[in-house]
């Protein structure tokens, strides 16, 4: 059996009010963030930061970045920068190492062709940069489920609704 949260993100209520959804689908008690300040957290690496810089101005603007998505917002950050070490070491190294080879009793038999250990640190970081990209549109494909009013336009949901 399937557990709650599987499948397509549920559309926005601004979009279902707009598509003109019936009022029982309708969240008029949605919790919208207070405005304030996103700050960016301290615990970020600089070359995490550095990402932080490049894409949350534009999301603050448009109001998709808000206080309460500080965090999450800084694990993608946190996986672009790991993910552009790992590329880095990749081009340096190779996608295929020498390491040593060992028998059962742990002697040294020799050298063997391996994966490189960076595969797997980019792999494992892409695909948090894609878990938590998506709900702040960070791809194409994102970006088309989600209805973002312009940064100067009204978004409650009780402004749509009168």
């Amino acid at each position: 059996m399937g557990r709650a949260g599987q499948g397509r993100p549920s559309r926005p209520t601004a979009l279902k009010v707009i598509r003109g959804e019936r009022a029982s689908r309708i969240n008029t008690a949605e919790p919208i963030p207070a405005d304030g300040e996103v700050l960016r957290p301290t615990w970020l690496s600089a070359s995490a930061a550095e990402v932080w810089g490049t894409y949350a101005p534009d999301l603050i603007a448009r109001k998709i970045l808000t206080p309460w998505d500080v965090e999450h917002f800084a694990v993608w950050c946190d996986a672009a920068a790991t993910a552009r070490a790992a590329s880095a070491a990749l081009d340096a190294q190779g996608m295929v190492i020498e390491t040593d080879a060992f028998d059962r009793n742990g002697r040294n038999t020799g050298k063997r062709l391996t994966r490189n250990p960076w595969v797997l640190v980019l792999k494992d970081s892409t695909s948090t940069m894609q878990r938590f990209g998506a709900r702040f549109g960070m791809t194409p494909s994102d970006r088309a489920q989600l209805n973002v009013a312009p940064p100067t336009a009204r978004s409650r949901v009780e402004d749509l609704l009168s």
